[in-house]
């Protein structure tokens, strides 16, 4: 086994090769930039190793940094988990080449799987359906348009080279495609220098299903079943789940055995991933799910299949790389139960989905551990920052139940409760996808969110509600002593009409009036969620994962004891700036008597009824103290 190991990548997948690593008593090395000196991988790792700049081009894609920073520290493997430079094979050779063990497949299984069209041309050979198109090498425009043409629109132009959505144009019609071609071409050739591209039959009712692979250097090669992965965003998976809702046991053996035929087509050593696409218009169907393509690394995704497996992939991972065999064989794997996965980012929904970076005042993935037995993979804490340089993922939120439904609610639950704040984050947005009817009842594909954009971007109207529980919190001195008539002053008559109100004012200006005395305890996603206040008058709100800051703008009304007798109280220590009224005066019921500056915070108190004032005993400028007799009311 492996002694030692370095990590070659940052946050998140870090993390958790190390807890893995740590497990197996492997010591580990990390790898970090200058934005990551202060990384919770970069403080996991047994040695950390700086690289260079924060650029990404400048740290963790130059190789040569960081097979010297193994050699300087002794480490025996590099692991280089998603990203970067996991599927290089340029990378993975040079590794080997110094003497030093790749946690990964073969480079040639890399170079074999890298292009999407040798690719497909490689699983036709290996009777591995795929999807209508053309891969040809005649790249010519004539050429692309009349297999359009034959293939039937709509038709995906996507770039050999590419990925993440980038390179891929969806053409509906014979005279838009010339168009797309040319601005295909020219965004493959930015983005990966090579303007090639394949063709392929768009499907219109798509589901994003793939199945883990693992294979190992004794021509072991297994499946550990399919996740679902529809839920995407411009092309980027959002919710990810296993095994596959709607998947029957043929249709399983089926796409599982394809798989295991495309990862045996290149000698595949270690996890990958064998991606295909279904058509689910009639349901999943064996005739109907083609291969797509291969992702020769670990997924992101990966924990859900962790979870109904009961298996750990990163350590199958060490140890195939140490000569072993894969850990088991087919017929001991099996599926229990279901598993979700949310990705949760520092983004802002409202604002198109743009990286919110910044540090952190509120951290908590788990407030009041809202959902048991969960697992949390992050590479952020409380002291982090999120900065421009890499993908702002803040967190992989896994849940594991008895059924779809359970883990539905559970995840929904869970990211609901995220409280992280100033930053602000998608959690809302995942909730609501997690809530939706059509996401319930498993109506899955491609296009779920582009379809229902508008309610999943903004869900119902909170923001008063989220203003109550603000007034509730900067006014909560008042409220205490007015929520229960036996905790205030003796003055305090089960006879009394006392009114209390005040105002608080969101982070764009908005005021909300707050009724204190008919303030009631908020619905149990509000209740169960944390309230931060940094200031005694500030306040953020976290409800159904959406954050939102409030400050007190006003207070008014017989906070202190506008009571039967009409005795009025001080509600709290302070200083009294003025008194507008004189004994003997006569008062209306809610007129202000006085006010009094407490905690950076001007409150006026008014009186309780119609009557007279009996007692005066505040003057201007005095300090006074809780539940000192302020003004005496008497009724008319």
């Amino acid at each position: 086994m492996i002694t030692s190991l370095l990590i070659a990548n940052r946050g998140e997948i870090a993390c958790r090769i190390i807890r893995t690593a740590r497990r197996l008593g492997i010591r580990t090395v990390a790898v970090y930039s200058d934005a990551d000196a202060h990384a919770l991988h970069v403080r996991s790792a047994d040695t950390a190793v700086h690289i260079g700049a924060s650029p990404a081009r400048e740290s963790y894609l130059v190789g040569e940094r960081i097979i010297a920073a193994a050699k300087q520290t002794g480490a025996e493997a590099i692991h280089p988990g998603y990203g970067f430079l996991s599927e290089n094979a340029e990378f993975a050779e040079a590794v080997q080449a110094a003497g030093l063990i790749w946690v990964g497949p073969n480079p040639a299984s890399i170079r074999a799987m890298g292009l999407k069209d040798a690719a497909k041309k490689l699983m036709q050979d290996a009777r591995v359906p795929v999807t209508p198109g053309y891969l040809g090498e005649d790249q010519s425009p004539e050429r692309l348009q009349s297999e359009a043409d034959r293939i039937g629109y709509p038709v995906l132009i996507k770039a050999v080279a590419g990925g993440g959505g980038k390179g891929m144009r969806r053409v509906d019609a014979a005279a838009d495609f010339a168009d797309a071609l040319a601005s295909c071409q020219r965004e493959a050739a930015s983005s990966f220098g090579n303007d090639q591209v394949l063709l392929e039959k768009y499907i219109l009712a798509p589901r994003h299903i793939e199945v883990q692979v693992f294979g190992d250097s004794h021509g072991n090669i297994v499946h550990l079943f399919e996740r679902d992965c529809s839920l995407q965003r411009r092309h980027q998976k959002v919710i990810e789940e296993a095994p596959a809702p709607g998947m029957d046991p043929e249709t399983r053996a089926a796409v599982c055995d394809a798989a295991v035929k495309a990862a045996r087509a290149v000698d595949y050593v270690g996890a990958g991933t064998i991606e295909f696409i279904a058509d689910a218009s009639e349901g999943l169907r064996a005739d109907r799910i083609w291969f797509m393509e291969m992702n020769t690394r670990l997924q992101v995704e990966h924990p859900v299949t962790e979870a109904i497996t009961g298996v750990d992939l990163v350590e199958w991972q060490l140890r195939v790389a140490s000569g072993e065999p894969v850990p088991k064989t087919q017929d001991q794997l099996s599926i229990h139960g279901w598993a979700m996965e949310a990705r949760l980012y520092a983004e802002d929904p409202a604002k198109g989905f743009l990286p919110s970076t910044g540090a952190f005042t509120t951290f908590d993935l788990n407030p009041d551990h809202l959902v048991d037995d969960v697992r949390i993979d992050t590479g952020v804490d409380r002291t982090s920052v999120v900065t421009p340089f890499y993908d702002p993922m803040i967190a992989k939120l896994i849940v594991h139940r008895n059924t779809r439904e359970e883990a539905a609610e559970a995840l929904a639950t869970l990211c609901g409760g995220v409280t992280i704040a100033p930053t602000r984050t998608n959690a809302g947005f995942l909730m609501r996808c997690l809530d939706h009817p059509e996401f319930v009842s498993a109506q899955l594909d491609t296009g779920f969110i582009a379809r229902n954009e508008a309610a999943l971007l903004t869900g119902p109207d909170i923001r008063a509600d989220m203003a109550r529980d603000a007034g509730a919190g900067v006014f909560g001195d008042i409220v205490s002593r007015m929520r229960d008539a036996r905790t205030i002053a003796p003055a305090f008559r089960l006879n009394a009409a006392p009114r209390a109100r005040g105002a608080v004012m969101d982070e764009h200006g908005q005021r909300f009036e707050v009724d204190l005395l008919d303030y009631a305890a908020p619905s149990w996603r509000y209740f169960y969620n944390n309230i931060f206040s940094a200031d005694p008058r500030q306040m953020t709100i976290f409800a159904d994962g959406e954050a939102a800051w409030f400050r007190a703008w006003r207070a008014e009304g017989g906070a202190g004891g506008a009571a039967g007798d009409g005795a009025i109280l001080a509600p709290m220590p302070g200083r009294i700036v003025s008194v507008e009224v004189a004994e003997g005066q006569a008062v209306t019921a809610g007129q202000k008597l006085l006010v009094l500056e407490a905690m950076k915070m001007e409150q006026a108190l008014l009186a309780p009824f119609d009557g007279t004032v009996e007692t005066l005993s505040a003057t201007p400028g005095a300090q006074v103290q809780v539940d000192a007799l302020l003004v005496k009311v008497v009724k008319a």
